[in-house]
């Protein structure tokens, strides 16, 4: 009885029979324009870059995530999403009060009227979702045990709906909209907001426009580079102790 035989293509790297890796297309300008990430062949030191993390923000540069003051130890029973939003529950209750919010913009640098503006867009939109029943939270609060039903569309895609943390995704920032550099211009923030524009999705619009013009007010940068590490660090909350620190220590 023959044997049924499946042929593959060679992958023109090293000679191995893999299938092959096919990320752009000539005549459809879109995907020569925006290529993904791919980690180079000599230097696979990020493994599974699809599969999504759930407690550590996990990049090229930073495999093992933020391993700075213990950072992934003492945050593995959370969630990427959760650590993002653990600096603003200053009482650890997984309860963020709009009061909450305020201060911490606050501490990260913002003035008091938008850090009011950055409360009442958040917990206007995120509160409602977090809640465990039909109705809403009179207090507009935020429970961090459901904070991933507040992801939306027309963002990253860097969260999953549960709130892990996806590298491949983060990486694909950079190289579909900053070319392949370690930091993003606001040019290239206003390219990534329209390459990843849902239809019909106006909230996500939204959601996406506020978020990365808070990144960029929090960090502002001097020289208009929003640096590749800083942004990560905003996605597992881990830079917001640093700025506070900082803008503390200058007090």
């Amino acid at each position: 009885m023959p044997i049924e035989t499946k042929s593959l293509e060679v992958d023109g790297v090293n000679g191995s029979a893999s299938p092959p890796v096919v990320s752009s297309i000539p005549n459809v300008k879109v995907t020569v324009e925006r290529k993904p990430f791919r980690q180079p062949e000599d230097d696979q030191r990020l493994p599974h870059t699809g599969t999504a993390r759930a407690n550590i923000a996990a990049t090229y540069e930073k495999p093992y995530g933020t391993t700075e003051d213990g950072w992934a130890k003492q945050h593995q029973d959370k969630t990427v999403l959760q650590q993002h939003c653990e600096f603003f529950d200053f009482d650890h209750d997984g309860v963020i009060w709009p009061q909450d919010t305020f201060w911490g913009f606050h501490r990260v640098g913002f003035g008091i009227i938008l850090s009011l503006v950055a409360v009442s867009i958040i917990h206007g939109n995120f509160s409602y979702p977090t809640v465990s029943g039909w109705l809403p939270d009179p207090f507009f609060r935020i429970y961090l045990a459901n904070v991933h039903k507040d992801k939306h569309g027309s963002d990253t895609g860097t969260y999953d709906t549960e709130g892990r943390f996806i590298p491949q995704r983060f990486e694909d920032i950079f190289a579909k909209y900053g070319k392949g550099r370690d930091y993003l211009t606001l040019w290239d923030v206003l390219d990534l907001l329209k390459g990843q524009r849902c239809i019909m999705d106006p909230i996500g619009w939204f959601g996406a426009f506020f978020e990365w013009l808070a990144t960029y007010i929090m960090l502002w940068p001097a020289d208009g580079r929003m640096m590749k590490e800083d942004i990560r660090g905003i996605y597992d909350g881990s830079i917001f102790y640093t700025m506070a620190n900082r803008r503390a220590s200058k007090k």
